[in-house]
């Protein structure tokens, strides 16, 4: 059940508190690895969260980065999972995705399930990155267009016509 907080901040002090006992778990974990004679070298170690306000008025935390909760236990993935914004307006959905440091000939961009999902994979030097977005609605496939400048992938997609929408209009004499 989920916890009520008199104080808004209150629910922000508890995150960075659970954050900070996150990061000294790694530091303990590293240590006792290092004092076995081999240790294994990862990196770069990216973690971040946003917290935004959903449509029923709760908050949704949203974590990006290579650093997992697997099982209550830190999982460091190879690929980065970017921030990426879905935005529905009108008869088109936007997807804006941050993978900067890769070249535009390495971001591969998919459609999914029948128009319903989205797969963002990119690769270049030291970063990988890959992301799988629910879209709201389905989209049609053919009509996306991708566009890449400065680390921001943006992707546009027309919704689909529903089968309401489909058919042939019957005159009436």
């Amino acid at each position: 059940m989920s916890r009520r907080y008199k104080d808004p901040f209150e629910l922000f002090d508890e995150m960075i508190r659970e954050i900070e006992e996150e990061f000294e778990r790694f530091e303990r974990e590293f240590m006792r690895l290092g004092g076995e004679g081999e240790v294994k070298t990862f990196g770069p170690y990216v973690y971040g969260f946003r917290v935004t306000i959903g449509p029923d008025g709760k908050p949704i935390v949203e974590e990006f980065g290579n650093i997992k909760n697997y099982k209550g236990k830190p999982m460091i993935t190879e690929e980065r999972e970017p921030l990426a914004d879905v935005i529905e307006k009108g008869d088109e959905i936007r997807v804006i995705a941050e993978v900067p440091g890769v070249d535009k000939n390495s971001v591969k961009v998919k459609i999914t399930d029948g128009g319903k999902t989205l797969i963002i994979r990119a690769e270049g030097g030291d970063r990988k990155y890959y992301k799988e977005i629910e879209l709201p609605t389905q989209v049609d496939e053919n009509s996306a267009k991708a566009t890449y400048n400065n680390g921001v992938l943006q992707i546009i997609l027309k919704k689909a016509k529903s089968k309401e929408e489909e058919g042939k209009e019957i005159k009436v004499e």
